[in-house]
């Protein structure tokens, strides 16, 4: 059995409150010379950031724990989350198929449902059609609501460090020099693309928004993680395992890449000179929390920039960075901070009257559904 490795992150959180004190000092006298900046703390903005920490601690426990007996193939909640999901799907087709032509519907209509088909009085379908469409409202998003939590537990309890290990430790490659290397470029080769992923399909981003809420930017912003890990469909770590890396160093690089994530969250570095070729540096990570249209889905490595390169996604720091959300959200509410976006895709989910439109409101990016709304405003239903 493996031992069950220390968290890192853990670990560091005496330097993470202390290093934040320092850098708070640090701002406050910049600004007493130069003015004040986005990188200086406020005591709303870091409160909503450390109590998202701590919360992105404690939370996973529970939802982690909970959604390993809903795993379909694995006992009786896992029946009926897959059961539930085959059962919305079914319905919301049929209510489809009875609320008529989805130009019937005014798809910019928030609080109503009604179509020109309704102001008839001798239609019989009527009645019919206001009940297909109100109840296609609940049963669509609980199709998808269901049917992606099947998907993604049954994907992780397949792909787990543990699991995969059971053919890899076939080709074990212990504990040296060689093997703590290919956990920590591995994890950071695939981090690359779970990252950018955060960023290019919109039920992953609503995960990953939390963390590029703040209109502000200091090491309190790196603990403003994601509470809701565990809804999200990720390329698996545990592929590592099965190449022959422990899952306890599987582990640990998870730990290093996080602590390393921390640092590059600061205005007070400007640059690492030539390491900037190479590493993820503030410089870098700071485009990468802009909402400069130039700086969008930018730069999404985590220790490494050469992943950016190599794929295309790499940007230099070349104008002044605005930190936050192309709409921002305006509350330090950590519940609204955290659920904001999943209220946004049930309600845009609810509203859909195609399957098309309700898969991509999940599956395509946060672009997409800003481009959608616009053709739902001018009355758009292709």
């Amino acid at each position: 059995m493996q031992a069950v490795a220390t968290d890192l992150t853990v670990v560091a959180i005496p330097f993470y409150l202390g290093s934040m004190e320092v850098e708070r000092r640090a701002l406050k006298r910049r600004a007493e010379t130069l003015g004040p900046s986005p990188a200086d703390y406020t005591r709303d903005d870091a409160q909503a950031s450390l109590t998202m920490g701590v919360a992105s601690l404690v939370i996973p426990l529970a939802s982690h724990a909970l959604v390993q007996r809903m795993v379909p193939g694995k006992g009786k909640y896992g029946r009926a989350l897959l059961g539930t999901a085959v059962a919305a799907a079914a319905v919301t087709t049929l209510a489809d198929r009875w609320a008529g032509h989805d130009a019937d519907e005014p798809v910019d209509a928030r609080d109503q449902v009604v179509d020109e088909h309704d102001q008839a009085p001798a239609s019989s379908h009527r009645p019919l059609r206001r009940w297909a469409r109100k109840v296609r409202r609940v049963s669509g998003p609980v199709a998808i609501g269901a049917g992606g939590l099947a998907a993604t537990t049954w994907v992780s309890s397949r792909t787990s460090a543990v699991r995969m290990w059971e053919k890899g430790q076939a080709r074990d490659l212990g504990g040296g020099a060689f093997a703590w290397l290919t956990a920590l470029v591995g994890w950071d080769f695939i981090y690359y693309w779970n990252h950018r992923m955060m960023h290019e399909v919109r039920g992953m981003w609503a995960i990953h928004v939390p963390h590029h809420s703040s209109e502000h930017y200091n090491l309190s912003t790196a603990l403003r993680q994601p509470v809701a890990d565990v809804l999200g469909a990720y390329l698996p770590y545990g592929f590592l395992a099965r190449l022959g890396v422990r899952p306890g160093l599987i582990s640990h690089a998870r730990g290093l890449n996080l602590i390393y994530q921390y640092w590059i969250h600061t205005d007070t570095i400007r640059t690492v000179g030539t390491g900037e070729e190479v590493l993820n540096t503030p410089s870098h990570h700071r485009v990468h929390h802009g909402s400069n249209p130039k700086y969008l889905d930018r730069n999404h490595g985590s220790i490494l920039i050469l992943w950016d390169r190599l794929f295309g996604t790499f940007q230099r720091e070349e104008e002044p960075v605005v930190y936050g959300l192309t709409k921002n959200i305006e509350t330090y509410n950590a519940v609204t901070i955290s659920t904001h976006e999943y209220r946004d895709i049930v309600r845009d989910v609810s509203h859909s009257t195609s399957w098309k439109d309700r898969l991509s409101f999940v599956l395509r990016g946060p672009g997409w559904a800003y481009q959608r709304h616009a053709e739902r405003a001018l009355g758009g239903v292709s």
